[in-house]
């Protein structure tokens, strides 16, 4: 694998020489991640029983204020390992008996992935899930479609306004809505197993935020422009906790209202989508996994 001498994989393109230093999302010359473990907690399709075999990545091209995973993606904890050793993550999570492998904020170490799966190779017979914050380049992206089953991005803002101040991603929506189209370009209308799991396709994601309802609701309406809501699945999340920088941010220092949820969901179910609602008991602290190098060391 050739690590990268000036970094292009995310659309901050801050052409670090990743064999020397780390670049704007705090990856360097080696893969580095916080967890593996099987998640209970995705969408039904993807956790199923035995749940996700979720692998949590280090850093993050994103800078969100309201991030639950802020320790790993902007604090950085992890712990570096090989692209051997993550191969061989991947096959215990298969013999524990998880659905799928969840790559969880892939983008920054993608080649070293890559050489992961071809070290696993024919052993590892799991569906992979790429599972991003949809801040992407296509051509990054095309990197990953002979590897990657599902697609599970955020799409998070059509306000560039909101992309700038809440996570430092000027253009978030013009790329994340190119990078979403390629997905779906690569897998085409979703699949699902006779045992209701996901085997392929695209599942779009996107927070409710306090006080955002009109940005929630712009998001959909721009979905179902660029894709044929019949052919994906979207989960419509309503778990928003004031985590991180967000606990001192005027108007992000809440929970998102009933009101403010129900808004959107029925916009979406207007639209004609199908897919996943959340309780508003979704939005607790508890939620979040504990990043301690479970599976990892």
């Amino acid at each position: 694998m050739n690590i990268p001498q000036r970094c292009d994989l995310c659309p901050r393109m801050c052409g670090a020489d990743r064999r020397r230093s780390a670049g704007m999302c705090g990856g360097g010359a080696m893969l580095r991640a916080a967890r593996a473990g099987l998640h209970m907690w995705e969408e039904p399709c993807i956790s199923g029983e035995r749940g996700s075999g979720t692998v949590f990545f280090s850093g993050c091209p994103m800078k969100c204020v309201f991030c639950q995973n802020y320790r790993i993606s902007a604090e950085n904890f992890g712990m570096e390992i090989t692209s051997g050793r993550l191969a061989e993550i991947f096959l215990q999570l298969q013999h524990k008996g998880a659905h799928n492998i969840n790559l969880v904020n892939p983008v920054h170490f993608l080649p070293w992935i890559c050489e992961a799966l071809d070290i696993a190779g024919d052993g590892l017979k799991l569906p992979v899930v790429y599972n991003s914050g949809g801040y992407e380049r296509v051509e990054t992206l095309k990197l990953a479609e002979k590897y990657v089953d599902i697609y599970l991005p955020d799409f998070k803002y059509i306000s560039d306004e909101l992309a700038v101040k809440y996570s430092s991603a000027p253009g978030y929506s013009s790329i994340a809505a190119k990078a979403i189209c390629e997905m779906y370009r690569q897998k085409g209308p979703y699949v699902i197993g006779d045992d209701g799991i996901l085997l392929s396709g695209v599942v779009v994601r996107h927070l409710v935020l306090p006080g955002h309802s009109d940005d929630s609701i712009k998001v959909f309406r721009r979905l179902a422009e660029l894709l044929p809501p019949e052919g994906i699945l979207v989960s419509v999340m309503s778990q928003y906790t004031p985590f991180y920088k967000a606990k001192e941010i005027p108007g992000l220092d809440r929970k998102v209202s009933d009101e403010e949820y129900e808004r959107v969901v029925d916009v979406v179910a207007e639209l004609g989508f199908d897919g996943y609602t959340q309780e508003q008991t979704s939005a607790e602290e508890e939620y979040t996994p504990d990043f301690d190098l479970s599976g990892i060391k």
